[in-house]
């Protein structure tokens, strides 16, 4: 009988330490889930959130709606004693989404600029300065492409004490916990031809200036979505592909083909030939019109040229270097998949797991804002995770959720436990599981 009773107490304690080692988030007495809960009192788990796209004034920010639940969020993982590190992957502060027709800094500095972003999202901003005071989670922050020129001192300027990933070259970060190396965060942006820091091209017109095409884009996007146009007030020349050119030739064309298709997709009142793109920014300091970044003909099938950006298709391979992308991506590849949520997603597994100079496992992505996971087989045979922590913004024209963030659980000691990872939302402050993964290294 004595024999039976040891049995039965040894079987408890290992199914108990099994639920205790193994499992990160935790049911409450409602039924609600509590993904910052691994039900022991270790403090091991790393919350990763990006895109929550911070903007100085709420009548044209992405994010409005859905500030106070990333308040509410921030102060349960802040309370969680399993909570270790919060990692921010990038597109925290906006300089790319504001109205082309609106001066960004107007006419002070970009550090008067992320103060007024502290101003106008004092709660959000006010919730990571007491997660970071408190000093228990470590925060850190990677630089992505809305965010790209946002310097150091002046993200620390609203987040004193904040740690912050970033490569030697502006606008570049990945961050690997000490206690986590098979770990990679980044934004991604880095593999992206549109918005990946361009520190070639405009040298003349914007010296210093590493502001990709991407950031134009994206204020005519923002005109766009202010206006509310539906009906486009010019329209684009057909491109015609350069008979007689060369490969440059043909990947200016493919250039232009993504800028058409861009521009038909946000329409805009303006005439095409208006200057109405207001930078003082980054180097730049005049006004700009669509017609100055999309691709031309003089005549019909001749050779193809651009005013900003002249040279692009052709300084891929450097920017590559400067940026240290560490598996090359063909031009032609690059300008066609430049919108592609799917290509991001791809470059994880081209550049990390693919890679045999990588010994990275699990790979955290944003910039996309489509959240997901995905498992990959790595170059010798061993499973792979990749998470994309999707998004913050209003409305998610990407995917069909927003308010997302991954969360990371190490493997213990203890051979019967896995690394977790594990990707929720949170909607009228209810917590949903949208998929996980699980690995031993």
């Amino acid at each position: 009988m004595k024999n039976i009773i040891r049995f039965f107490n040894a079987l408890c304690i290992v199914l108990v330490l099994g639920l205790i080692t193994s499992c990160d988030e935790k049911e409450t007495e409602d039924n609600t889930i509590d993904p910052f809960n691994n039900g022991s009192n270790q403090r091991n788990m790393i919350v990763v959130l990006s895109d929550l796209h911070l903007g100085p004034d709420l009548t044209y920010s992405e994010c409005k709606n859905n500030l106070k639940a990333l308040e509410k969020l921030l102060y349960k993982i802040k309370s969680s004693a399993n909570v270790k590190e919060l990692v921010i992957g990038g597109d925290m502060l906006d300089e790319w989404f504001v109205p082309a027709n609106i001066n960004t800094y107007n006419g002070q500095s970009q550090a008067n600029y992320v103060q007024r972003i502290a101003t106008t999202n004092k709660g959000v901003i006010d919730a990571f300065n007491a997660i970071i005071q408190e000093g228990k989670i470590k925060v850190t922050y990677v630089p992505g492409n809305h965010d790209l020129t946002i310097t150091a001192q002046n993200v620390s300027l609203i987040l004193p004490g904040i740690n912050q990933a970033r490569d030697t070259s502006l606008g570049l970060g990945t961050y690997v916990p000490n206690d986590l190396p098979i770990l990679a965060i980044e934004h991604g942006h880095r593999y992206n031809f549109f918005c990946a820091p361009d520190p070639i091209s405009n040298q003349s017109i914007a010296p210093g200036s590493i502001t990709p095409p991407g950031y134009f884009f994206t204020r005519i996007a923002a005109l766009h979505v202010a206006q509310k146009c539906s009906t486009p007030g010019d329209t684009l020349p057909e491109p015609s592909l350069n008979t007689n050119g060369s490969e440059s030739q043909n990947l200016l064309y493919a250039y232009w083909k993504l800028w058409q298709w861009a521009i038909k997709s946000l329409p805009i009142e303006n005439k095409f030939d208006e200057n109405i793109i207001v930078t003082n920014i980054n180097g730049f300091s005049g006004n700009y019109s669509v017609n100055d970044l999309i691709p031309f003909q003089l005549i019909n099938g001749g050779e193809i040229d651009v005013n900003l950006y002249k040279g692009i298709q052709d300084n891929w391979n450097q920017r590559q270097i400067l940026n240290k992308v560490p598996v090359n991506i063909p031009t032609y590849q690059a300008i066609v998949n430049a919108a592609s949520a799917t290509e991001s997603d791809n470059q994880a597994k081209t550049q990390y797991f693919l890679n045999p100079n990588s010994n990275k496992r699990i790979v955290v992505f944003g910039h996309s804002h489509d959240a997901k996971i995905i498992s990959y087989v790595n170059s010798t045979g061993q499973k792979t995770i990749y998470a994309n922590s999707g998004t913050w913004v209003d409305h998610n024209n990407v995917a069909p959720t927003t308010t997302n963030f991954v969360v990371i659980t190490p493997q213990t000691s203890d051979a019967s436990t896995k690394t977790y990872v594990k990707l929720y939302h949170f909607k009228n402050e209810v917590v949903t599981k949208m998929s996980e993964d699980s690995m031993r290294y």
